[in-house]
């Protein structure tokens, strides 16, 4: 079969979901605050900050966090409408309004962020009980071959940035994030981060919250923010100078011996320290000690092996569910790859540091926002699922409502989406549209 190519007079996109963005995005006052803002270098914009910001988020939300990417849709009607733009800026416009923010818009779009969560998202998933978790981890990224300022080598062991993030409640949406240069070490600054990313976790939520951090945040200090914002907190300890050997003797004389299958040996219990003249209430310490001398398949090793795990906790559950919570705190490397891949933000697009870092700012909005048409989209069994899940991957959502594809036509001085006639994802779109857009 040879096809013609033909160019029709239709209006169609590929990008249906950016209503949905758009419907979200009038629920906040983020346009009327950024458009308060006045910047020296553009005191009388011609197209406001609000409309700059709003087009970058757009952006973000089709995977296309590149300033030149919004060529392409200058003369599209339907990204002008779908956002409430009035105009949509030029690649230099949208650059040169970005770097000259030099961070006065980001406290806007943090707040902004965490209150359209709080106030439409259909749950946030408490971890255990009524505890919502907090996860703070850093996740580097690769901006190897580039000149960009900030970049310089991270733990991975390649050229780039260490942002941390601090992402609340199952679901994982994203309440703070801090850009900083790839060498930093991962508690640097990390302890007014925790005390930032709690309050406007408190903007999403009213629940009692759990924070979770790994051992490179092994620090008191964070344990007396935690106390001071009356969070509760499971922090892996580093070991440093201790042994396994060491704790193998202790597991031995105070841990509970579990066999789970011959040639592997575990043990879990409790501590407490009080040798902490930072902190006045003794800290508890949960260990587990797994001591193998076969491997799964019967071989048997030269070398017993031995594997300690130790955590500060302020929980008073058994020792196993403590452990428990704090292995679920890798779920956030999903949501690490989320904002890397699906949004396409690793390597970020400027060569300066605070350019770079509200277009991460910008892009945690789009993560939210698209977070949410995930999440709303769950509320009802008429998506063409073939298994119940309950969160759902931000590029699901991409590819699913956002690149669906659909027609504008104005008649009678109104617009109106046509959808294709076999269009599975038509009952869940047009009813998630009608949650978040305007009556």
């Amino acid at each position: 079969m040879r096809f013609e190519i033909v160019q029709g007079d239709e209006q169609l996109s590929s990008h249906s979901g950016l209503a949905l963005v758009g419907a979200i995005l009038d629920r906040t006052s983020i346009r009327e605050r950024l458009n308060a803002v006045v910047l020296p270098e553009h005191p009388f914009p011609e197209i406001s900050h609000g409309e700059v910001a709003t087009a970058m988020i757009g952006l973000i939300c089709v995977g296309k966090p590149d300033f030149d990417a919004i060529e392409a849709f200058r003369d599209d009607p339907f990204f002008t409408l779908s956002l409430g733009l009035d105009s949509v800026p030029s690649s230099p416009t949208l650059r040169q309004r970005l770097d000259s923010a030099k961070g006065v818009f980001d406290d806007i779009i943090l707040e902004e962020s965490a209150r359209i969560v709080g106030r439409i998202a259909p749950a946030i998933t408490p971890c255990h009980g009524n505890l919502v978790a907090v996860d703070i981890d850093v996740s580097p990224f690769d901006n190897s071959r580039t000149k960009k300022e900030g970049v310089s080598w991270t733990y991975k062991k390649f050229d780039g940035y260490a942002p941390i993030f601090g992402y609340v409640g199952e679901e994982g949406y994203l309440a703070n994030l801090e850009l900083r240069p790839g060498s930093d070490h991962s508690q640097k600054g990390t302890e007014a981060f925790l005390r930032q990313t709690l309050r406007y976790a408190r903007l999403m939520s009213e629940a009692t919250f759990v924070v979770r951090m790994d051992s490179g945040n092994d620090s008191v200090g964070n344990i007396k923010v935690c106390r001071e914002e009356k969070a509760h907190y499971i922090i892996k300890r580093n070991l440093r100078r201790e042994t396994p050997e060491e704790w193998l003797e202790i597991a031995r004389e105070c841990g509970e011996l579990k066999e789970p299958r011959p040639g592997k040996q575990v043990w879990m219990g409790e501590q407490y320290y009080v040798e902490r003249p930072e902190i006045e209430e003794p800290l508890r310490l949960v260990f587990c000690v797994t001591l193998r001398t076969t491997e799964a398949d019967g071989q048997a090793l030269l070398i017993p092996e031995t594997e300690v795990e130790t955590y500060w906790t302020s929980l008073r559950d058994d020792v196993a569910k403590v452990i428990e919570l704090y292995r679920a705190h890798g779920t956030s490397e999903q949501f690490h790859s989320e904002l890397k891949t699906d949004l396409d933000l690793e390597r970020l697009p400027s060569g300066k540091f605070q350019t770079n870092e509200l277009v991460l700012f910008l892009g945690m909005a789009a993560y939210n926002l698209l977070r949410l048409i995930g999440q709303e989209s769950l509320r009802e069994a008429d998506a063409p699922f073939r298994k119940q899940v309950s969160r759902r991957r931000i590029r699901s959502v991409m590819q699913d409502l956002v690149y669906l594809a659909c027609r504008l036509v104005k008649h009678a001085r109104r617009w109106t989406l046509s959808f294709g006639k076999n269009c599975p994802w038509l009952r869940t779109w047009r009813r998630t549209y009608l949650r978040f857009a305007p009556t």
